[in-house]
C-alpha cells in the first residue's frame, strides 16, 4: 500500500450471543444493523430496545409457570440476613434465569409448584430420563387431586341426597353413630324433661315401625325392642368412648388442669348458646361423612349410585361451610346401616 492511501473501512460484525434465544435475535436485528447509520446513536439505542423487547417476550406457558412458581413462596435465591425480600417480579426474573440456563435443574428444583399443562415448557429436553420422570410424577400428583376432587363431589351429593332423605342425619341417627360427641355437645346439657321427651319419641318411632310408618301389630313390637337393644348399645359404647377419653386426658394433664375441667362441668349454657353446640354437632357430622370417617355408611355405593352432574358447582371444589341447607333432587337409593353392630 503507497504512502497517503486511505485503508478501506472494515464493517463490524454484530456480535454473536451464547444462547439460542439470542442468537435468533440476532437474525432477526442484523439486517436492520445494515441498513442503520452506525454513527446515529438513535438507531442504534431502538436496535438495543428491540433486542430487549424480544429478550422478555415468552410464550404464554413459560409465563404461566413463571408466574405460578413466583406467587408460590417458594425458595428461589438464597439471600442473605436482613437482605430485602424479593419483590414477585424479582422473583420472575431469578425464575426466567434459573429456566433458560439449566431447565433440567429448573424441572427437578420446582417440580412440586408445576402443573401437567407447564411441561410443554420443557418439550427441548423431553428426552432426557429426568424430564420424562418429574413429567411422570407431575401427572401422577394432578391425576390424584382429580380423583380427590370426584370423590368428595360424590359424597357432597350423597349427604345432600340423605339431608332431603332426613333419616341418616336425625339426631338420633347420629347418636347412635357418634354417641361421645353427641353427649359433648347436645347430651350433657339436656334437661331431665328433654331427656324423657326423645326417649318417648324413640318408643312411639319402634312402636309404630320408624319414624312416619304406621303400626304394624307384631313388626312395631319388634321395632320397640330394637330400639331399646340399640339404647344399651349407646350406652356401652358411651361409656367405653369416655372411658378412654378419660385415661388419655389423665395422661396428658396436670393436676392443676383439672380445677378447669370441673368448672367446664358446672357451666350451664343459654338457650342460644345450645343451639350453637347443636349446629356444630351437626357440622362436624357432616364434615365426618365427608371425610370418609363415618364407618356406618357404605362409600362404595356413593360412586355407583349417587350420579353427580358435571355442571353442578358443587361447594366442595370452593371450600363450603357446612352445615348445609336446601335439597337435591335425587332418587337413587343409598345403602347404609343404622348400628354397625348389627347384622
Amino acid at each position: 500500500m503507497m504512502w497517503g492511501e486511505i485503508d478501506p473501512p472494515v464493517k463490524t460484525q454484530p456480535s454473536l450471543c451464547e444462547t439460542e434465544d439470542e442468537r435468533k435475535i440476532e437474525e432477526i436485528i442484523l439486517p436492520r444493523r445494515r441498513r442503520c447509520d452506525s454513527s446515529s446513536s438513535e438507531d442504534t439505542q431502538r436496535v438495543v430496545q428491540d433486542i430487549q423487547n424480544i429478550n422478555l417476550s415468552e410464550s404464554s406457558c413459560v409465563n404461566a409457570m413463571m408466574e405460578a412458581i413466583a406467587v408460590s413462596g417458594v425458595l428461589v435465591k438464597s439471600q442473605q440476613i436482613g437482605e430485602a425480600e424479593l419483590t414477585v417480579q424479582e422473583r420472575r426474573e431469578e425464575l426466567l434465569h434459573q429456566y433458560r440456563s439449566r431447565p433440567l435443574v429448573f424441572l427437578e428444583r420446582y417440580h412440586a409448584c408445576l402443573k401437567p399443562q407447564h411441561l410443554s415448557a420443557f418439550a427441548h429436553v423431553s428426552s432426557d430420563p429426568r424430564a420424562q420422570h418429574y413429567s411422570k410424577v407431575i401427572q401422577r400428583r394432578a391425576a390424584g387431586r382429580t380423583d380427590r376432587t370426584r370423590v368428595r363431589n360424590q359424597r357432597y351429593a350423597a349427604l345432600r341426597a340423605l339431608q332431603k332423605d332426613g333419616q341418616y342425619f336425625s339426631e338420633e341417627q347420629m347418636r347412635m353413630r357418634e354417641p361421645l360427641l353427641y353427649e359433648q355437645y347436645i347430651g350433657q346439657y339436656l334437661t331431665d324433661e328433654e331427656v324423657l321427651q326423645r326417649s318417648q319419641e324413640a318408643m312411639l318411632d319402634g312402636a309404630q315401625g320408624g319414624p312416619g310408618e304406621p303400626g304394624q301389630g307384631t313388626g312395631g313390637l319388634a321395632n320397640l325392642l330394637l330400639n331399646s337393644y340399640q339404647e344399651r348399645l349407646i350406652q356401652n359404647r358411651l361409656q367405653e368412648e369416655q372411658e378412654k377419653e378419660d385415661g388419655a386426658l389423665e395422661e396428658e394433664e396436670e393436676d392443676d388442669d383439672y380445677d378447669d375441667r370441673d368448672q367446664q362441668k358446672d357451666w350451664e349454657p343459654t338457650p342460644e348458646e345450645k343451639a350453637l353446640l347443636r349446629e356444630e354437632f351437626i357440622s362436624q357430622m357432616h364434615q365426618r361423612f365427608l371425610d370418609g370417617k363415618d364407618k356406618d355408611f357404605n362409600y362404595r355405593s356413593v360412586t355407583q349410585s349417587v350420579p353427580l352432574a358435571l355442571n353442578d358447582p358443587s361447594p366442595i371444589a370452593l371450600g363450603a361451610m357446612y352445615p348445609i341447607s336446601g335439597g337435591r333432587d335425587d332418587n337413587s337409593p343409598l345403602t347404609w346401616r343404622p348400628d354397625s353392630s348389627l347384622p
